[in-house]
């Protein structure tokens, strides 16, 4: 099936939502302010089956040390809404925040999924920190690798997976019912679009990619993965709609060309700093949320690899 098919199943199923032939999901976000992340607990109302997206596992990095409040609050509210969780998903292996699904997985239970092009994520990082043989570099460490087009279901509302490279490889849209979660494409209209100059990344494919999500309904909602609070806003937001970010996304809007976008997105990214936590995010987040194995004293241990960034 070609992406252009994919596209026009996911403007089928937003379709079917606004014209009530389709459940739409509930969504329940928590946003977790010291990595500025979104997570969201999608359910089925009628069947009371969730998928989890984008979890966040704290770490604070000056002590090393790790903890779950923010996942805590997940589990809580699953379990007072009485839901049953089969799928936690990852948009992508994030730089900013370590995934929290292992934790999630032993509590809830669910099956973790991400995009098919970890592999490529997984090999480029895997020398990047000069990882051994014994790190698997096949996407082993997920239970599912979805590719472009492929569908799950959340109780009775499908869910579409979407390809949308550029800020990485691997990155991955879900369109469940009339819902999009678009992790790291597009941020609020007012904040523009994510940085493509990590390793592997292209502001051509995000281009193209924002393009191809553009091409939904204006009335399907639209989840980010972060928000930063642009300038003369003092509220924190992660929900929008397709025509807000078609019409006023201050990076993609629809009259912006393919190469003024790059251009932009280049000189931008230039001026930005590597993301606080990307050493300990992308060797966590590539092993599926986990840390990586303890060494001969019990204890594991995150590297630096200096001047490779």
């Amino acid at each position: 099936m070609t992406q252009d098919r994919n596209i026009e199943k996911a403007i089928a199923q937003v379709d079917a939502v606004l014209a009530g032939e389709l459940r739409a999901p509930h969504v329940r976000a928590f946003f977790h302010e010291p990595t500025f992340t979104a997570s969201y607990v999608v359910s089925d109302d009628a069947t009371r089956r969730a998928a989890i997206i984008d979890s966040v596992w704290d770490f604070d990095q000056p002590s090393g040390r790790t903890s779950f409040e923010a996942a805590d609050e997940i589990v809580a509210y699953v379990q007072e809404q009485g839901l049953t969780v089969d799928w936690i998903l990852e948009t992508h292996a994030h730089a900013d925040h370590l995934s929290a699904a292992p934790y999630l997985q032993e509590k809830l239970g669910g099956k973790l999924a991400i995009g098919s092009e970890i592999i490529t994520v997984q090999g480029v990082f895997g020398k990047i920190f000069n990882e051994g043989t014994e790190f698997a570099r096949d996407g082993s460490q997920f239970d599912r690798l979805l590719e472009d087009g492929e569908e799950l279901m959340i109780g009775e509302i499908p869910l579409i997976a979407l390809h949308v490279p550029g800020h990485t490889p691997a990155d991955l849209a879900y369109i469940i019912g009339d819902a999009a979660f678009i992790g790291d494409t597009m941020f609020m209209p007012d904040y523009g679009s994510a940085r493509a100059d990590f390793p592997g990344g292209d502001a051509h494919k995000l281009y193209r990619s924002v393009r191809r999500l553009m091409n939904l309904p204006d009335q399907t909602r639209v989840f980010l993965c972060h928000d930063y609070k642009a300038p003369n806003r003092e509220e924190f937001v992660w929900e929008t709609t397709m025509l807000a970010e078609r019409t006023a996304n201050v990076h993609l809007h629809k009259d912006v060309t393919e190469d003024e976008f790059v251009e932009m997105r280049t000189q931008r990214d230039a001026t930005l700093e590597m993301p606080r936590l990307i050493l300990p995010s992308i060797q966590v987040n590539m092993r599926g949320g986990h840390l990586p194995p303890p060494e001969d004293d019990g204890t594991s241990y995150l590297k630096v690899p200096v001047n490779k960034l």
